[in-house]
């Protein structure tokens, strides 16, 4: 259920409509093409990670392939994105209750939602399983509903719909109404909304046949994209005018004026409850991979000793703690620094899962090198290797230069590439020190034999 759902946010449910606005129907095409790089990556993780299962994922691969600086800084990063995220979902989830509870302020929400889900992710990582399964179900349930629901609107037999058909996806300035620069517009904002699918290679980890695990959730990563994103998306547009006011109104999402359009406007609270779920669900997986990512860093003498130590459950507690500390002062943070310094805070990780797709993609042309010279054969191949992972490469190079080019990404980009190139040059110097440290020891050892 983590591979089927757990990437799924608010950010599909509410987020879509701002790349609908910016694209018009052919934000299908943008969401298409961040779903392709994204089922690329997750091949070439999920043969690395069937080879190796480990709770550090990529950035264990990284250590191993391109170096201890380059496995140091991606953990680092990852970490830190995970750790923004959890203020960013609390006060998504705090908003939501603060309209339903108008009395209580939306502060307490955030710290409540926080530390209920810090407390389960404590007591052993099945809670965290549980609890994952279910949100999970809650969001696929209400996802092929809402798609069943679209499809009887559009072949007209839907009583009370303003709208059939598949009209709106060309009627209204026709299916690319903006142009194709919009198109890679529109697949900035998208692409961040993947952000978690490669969460399950360390979950399965933990989990008692982690070969077998990683395996499905690769191998199924194609017709989730195409169903959940798609098709829902394609339900949206197909139904409603891109450029209806409604649909990116303040307070409203793409999913919530459909329904209205399809004479289900009373079902919009139930799918604020899938939000919250969804906000619960992204902030439960934050939780969890940025302290198996620091527990990971910690094992490798990248982190503090005390964040590899384990409970008797084999819950990382120091780890969970570190990171749910630094996402309580993220959330008080929201609420009491200026708007534009969170601001800053949340763009310095803007770029991040860039970097990481990067890494895992070059991580794998290495890997894969080292696994045919063994003759080992992992479980999953990337397709036509090396060129299709090449490719791939130069795909996120040429997002990275849309970042750049692109005037509302440019501070994300810029941001993010600085606090990289911090960590990167940290993690350089330490790597350096490694090897000083050892060269006179080797020597020793070798003056030793040479006595002898």
């Amino acid at each position: 259920m983590i591979s089927i759902a757990g990437v799924i946010g608010a950010g599909l449910f509410v987020g879509s409509a701002n790349a609908i606005a910016t694209a018009g129907p052919a934000v299908l095409i943008a969401y298409a093409l961040a779903g392709t790089l994204v089922v690329l990556v997750m091949r070439m993780l999920g043969e690395m990670a069937t080879a190796q299962p480990d709770t550090g994922s990529f950035s264990t691969y990284a250590d191993r392939s391109l170096g201890r600086w380059a496995g140091f800084s991606i953990g680092w990063l990852y970490w830190w994105f995970w750790v923004i995220v959890i203020p960013v979902e609390a006060t998504a989830g705090a908003l939501i209750l603060g309209d339903w509870f108008p009395g209580v302020p939306q502060w307490v929400f955030a710290l409540v939602i926080t530390g209920l889900l810090v407390v389960t992710n404590l007591f052993s990582v099945g809670n965290y399983g549980e609890f994952e399964f279910w949100f999970a179900l809650i969001k696929v349930v209400a996802i092929v509903l809402f798609i069943a629901v679209g499809v009887l609107a559009m072949v007209g037999v839907l009583p009370g719909s303003q709208s059939s058909g598949v009209g709106h996806l060309w009627h209204d300035g026709g299916f690319m109404p903006k142009g194709l620069g919009a198109v890679f517009a529109a697949m900035l904002i998208t692409m961040f909304t993947f952000m978690g699918t490669e969460i399950v290679t360390i979950a399965a980890a933990e989990s008692p046949n982690p070969e077998a695990g990683i395996r499905k959730a690769v191998n199924s990563v194609i017709w989730r994209i195409s169903l959940f994103y798609l098709g829902s998306i394609f339900v949206v547009v197909a139904l409603v005018p891109w450029n209806a006011k409604g649909l990116a109104a303040e307070g409203s999402g793409s999913y919530q004026y459909t329904l209205e359009r399809m004479g289900l406007g009373g079902l919009t609270t139930v799918l604020e409850f899938v939000i919250l779920t969804a906000v619960a669900s992204c902030l439960n997986s934050a939780l969890y991979t940025a302290s198996r990512m620091a527990f990971s860093l910690s094992t490798r003498g990248d982190a503090p000793a005390a964040w590899s130590r384990t409970t008797d459950r084999g819950v990382p507690a120091w780890a969970i703690l570190a990171s749910s500390v630094v996402g309580f002062l993220g959330v008080i943070g929201n609420y009491l620094l200026p708007e534009k310094i969170f601001g800053y805070l949340l763009a310095s990780s803007g770029a991040i899962a860039l970097f990481v797709y990067l890494v895992i993609a070059l991580s794998q042309l290495r890997m894969r090198r080292q696994l045919d010279a063994e003759g080992h054969s992992p479980a999953v191949r990337m397709w036509l290797y090396p060129g299709l992972t090449y490719a791939t490469i130069g795909f996120i190079a040429f997002v990275l230069v849309l970042m750049l080019v692109q005037e509302g990404h440019r501070l994300e980009l810029g941001l993010s590439l600085a606090l990289a190139a911090v960590i990167v040059a940290i993690g350089v110097a330490r790597t350096r020190g490694e090897r000083t440290a050892a060269a006179p020891a080797q020597g020793a050892v070798a003056f030793r034999r040479t006595a002898e």
